[in-house]
């Protein structure tokens, strides 16, 4: 057959272990005979990204934001054991945590359902869709590791050098202290790409947090999304015949267990990290769930919501067979192809 022509190049961000070995096949066998691909590639494996002081990606992360869409393969987090292996400079930060803060955007997760492969849960019926905060939190927080007596303050001064404190903890013995922050506007951008996307599908949004114990930080988030929308959404949702609230999330995992699905689940960036694992396993694995972060901008960046199958990996490299579902990537570079041609308006 005659190749589909691309006319604007979308980025391609290749990865780590088997996951990478399954990126290369997935193009090679699915992709290239059949579109004349056009890629603004990085190479954001671990050995790069060391070698390129991490520089490779940030500069993907603009990368997306002049052309539009991306793709990424899963990659490698460093931690201590992982320095040790590849022999790196530093623990590098979550390559995913820094496009997304780049992007400021919100990560989507739903099931592949394929019939014949049924949920843990035996009251789902339709997909429940994860959306994530990808901002701050405990991603970007500071941290500290206390090893003498002493007394922890939070200090904020503005401009003007005038100064608001507030006791963390008057420490008598060691201990570990962390403090995380949030953006009003990236929180704002968090609720319309939320109810953006509740419209899109015509599925009811529910909005998750713990204001009954965080009470300034949880609350900010809740008191932002009912703002966003009362003032922006309520009578497109109305129109549309689907409902949003807000509840704790010790409710919304009790719902999300005793109802049948078909619902939009926003929430804060550490829940939703937990919480789509969850909802991956119970639905197959992390390898049956699309990934789509989407930004305020228009950006769309799509992955494998697994990771990069470290144990397959070192069977392949060993010679033996590695018997790894590609199902996440090949829908990871469907749908990024199939939104570098809606954007283009290059669709058949």
């Amino acid at each position: 057959m005659e190749q589909i022509e691309m006319s604007t190049p979308l980025v391609e961000m290749d990865g780590d272990e088997m996951a990478a070995i399954l990126w290369k096949e997935t193009k090679e066998q699915l992709i290239l005979p059949f579109v004349n691909l056009k890629v603004e590639y990085y190479d954001l494996g671990i050995r790069n990204r060391d070698a390129t002081e991490d520089q490779v990606t940030i500069d993907s992360a603009e990368a997306t934001k002049k052309y539009g869409v991306a793709v990424k393969c899963a990659t490698i987090t460093p931690n201590l054991e992982r320095v040790q292996e590849y022999n790196l400079k530093k623990m590098w930060k979550s390559p995913n945590a820094t496009i997304r803060a780049a992007l400021d955007g919100t990560v989507f997760r739903a099931p592949i359902l394929i019939k014949g492969i049924e949920p843990y849960v035996k009251s789902w019926k339709k997909p429940i869709t994860l959306a994530r905060h990808a901002y701050g939190d405990l991603y970007r927080a500071a941290e500290m590791r206390i090893d003498r007596p002493g007394k922890c303050e939070l200090v904020f001064t503005d401009e003007n050098g005038q100064e608001t404190r507030q006791l963390v903890h008057q420490f008598t013995a060691p201990g570990v202290v962390s403090g995380s922050h949030n953006l009003d506007a990236s929180i704002r951008n968090f609720a319309r790409c939320c109810m953006n996307y509740a419209l899109d599908v015509k599925e009811n949004l529910l909005f998750s947090a713990k204001d009954t114990i965080s009470k300034v930080y949880d609350r900010q988030f809740r008191e932002i999304f009912k703002q966003v929308f009362m003032d922006e959404y309520v009578e497109a949702f109305n129109q549309a015949g689907i409902t949003y609230e807000y509840c704790l999330i010790d409710d919304a995992v009790s719902k999300a267990i005793k109802n049948e699905g078909g619902y939009v689940w926003a929430c804060q960036n550490y829940d939703g990290d937990v919480m789509s694992d969850m909802l991956a396993t119970a639905y197959g694995s992390a390898a049956m769930m699309t990934s789509v972060l989407v930004s305020p901008g228009g950006q769309y960046e799509y992955e494998a919501a697994h990771g990069t199958v470290r144990r397959h990996y070192y069977r392949y490299l060993e010679g033996g067979v590695a018997y790894t579902n590609p199902l996440a990537i090949i829908f990871a570079w469907g749908s990024a192809l199939e939104k570098r041609g809606e954007l283009d308006g290059n669709i058949p």
